[in-house]
C-alpha cells in the first residue's frame, strides 16, 4: 500500500479524524492543542493520528488534500480544514452538530 492509500484508509476509518502533532492528552504544539480541545469540548468522539509517529504521513499529508499545515481535520473522509476553522465553527455553534452528523452518516454506511 502506498502512502496516499494509507492516508485514505486512515481518513476513511472513522467519522472524524484529527491529524495533529502529539496526542489530545499530550499535544506538542499550540494549534494541535487548541484543535483537540475544541473537538473534545463537543463531547463527540473523534479519532486522531499523531503525525510524529509516522514520518511518511507527516511528509505526505499536506499533498493529500492540498492543505499545507497541521492540524488537519477530516469529517466523513473530507478535509474540513485546520484548527482555526474548527474554532470558528465552535464559535458559530455549528461544530457539534457537524460532528454529530458526520458520526451518524458514518454509522449508517
Amino acid at each position: 500500500m502506498d502512502i496516499m492509500q494509507k492516508i485514505q484508509k486512515q481518513v476513511d476509518s472513522a467519522p472524524i479524524v484529527l491529524y495533529m502533532k502529539g496526542t489530545p492528552q499530550f499535544p506538542q504544539c499550540g494549534f494541535s492543542s487548541t484543535a483537540s480541545q475544541t473537538l473534545a469540548s463537543t463531547g463527540v468522539e473523534f479519532s486522531y493520528v499523531n503525525i510524529f509517529d509516522d514520518q511518511e504521513v507527516m511528509q505526505n499529508l499536506p499533498a493529500f488534500a492540498d492543505w499545507p499545515t497541521f492540524p488537519q481535520i477530516y469529517m466523513n473522509s473530507e478535509l474540513v480544514g485546520g484548527g482555526d476553522i474548527i474554532v470558528e465553527m465552535a464559535e458559530m455553534g455549528t461544530l457539534k452538530g457537524e460532528m454529530e452528523n458526520a458520526t451518524e452518516k458514518f454509522n449508517n454506511k
